[in-house]
């Protein structure tokens, strides 16, 4: 898939409730192709808001994730929530959903040896880490995490299959 040839699951008019912020973990703008968009059209019935999704190395990574869950090792994507916020009436600023950190490195690996490209790599964790933003938690919900997760990501055109 290139830009000019869009995928299907985000070419599709439909307004996002999901707006996404790629970055290179210091703030910077980085390109990162359809990811904002496909999570956005995959996602819009599950969340509405902003989520901000730094690409950053392995290094950094391992730092994030010794630092925040004393573990001492790479991990593929973290994701941090954003104070919850008191709900709002009538229009407003969006609703910050919180920060989701992909290891391009450790994304990179899990590619090849998943027989993926990097982008299908980034939207399957993306929406991973997503699905943590908005509170599910696979490791405590007997399978509804993974339920959820599964079938956005035949939505989105995604190998199912694959996980985290």
């Amino acid at each position: 898939m290139t830009a000019d040839d869009p995928d299907p699951a985000v070419s599709r008019r439909v307004a996002p409730r999901l707006r996404v912020a790629v970055t290179d973990g210091r703030g910077r703008r980085k390109p990162a192709g359809t990811l904002p968009l496909w999570l956005a059209r995959v996602a819009p019935r599950v969340a509405v808001g902003v989520v901000a999704v730094a690409l950053v190395g392995d290094r950094k990574m391992r730092d994030l994730n010794r630092r925040f869950r004393a573990v001492d090792a790479v991990t593929d994507v973290l994701s941090f929530p954003a104070d919850p916020a008191p709900t709002a009436s009538g229009p407003g600023p969006a609703r910050l959903l919180g920060d989701i950190v992909i290891a391009t490195g450790r994304a990179s690996r899990q590619a090849r040896a998943a027989g993926l490209t990097e982008q299908q790599e980034w939207r399957r964790l993306a929406l991973h880490g997503l699905l943590h933003l908005l509170g599910y938690d696979h490791e405590r919900d007997d399978g509804r995490m993974q339920r959820l997760e599964r079938r956005l990501q035949r939505r989105g055109g995604l190998p199912v299959g694959q996980g985290p």
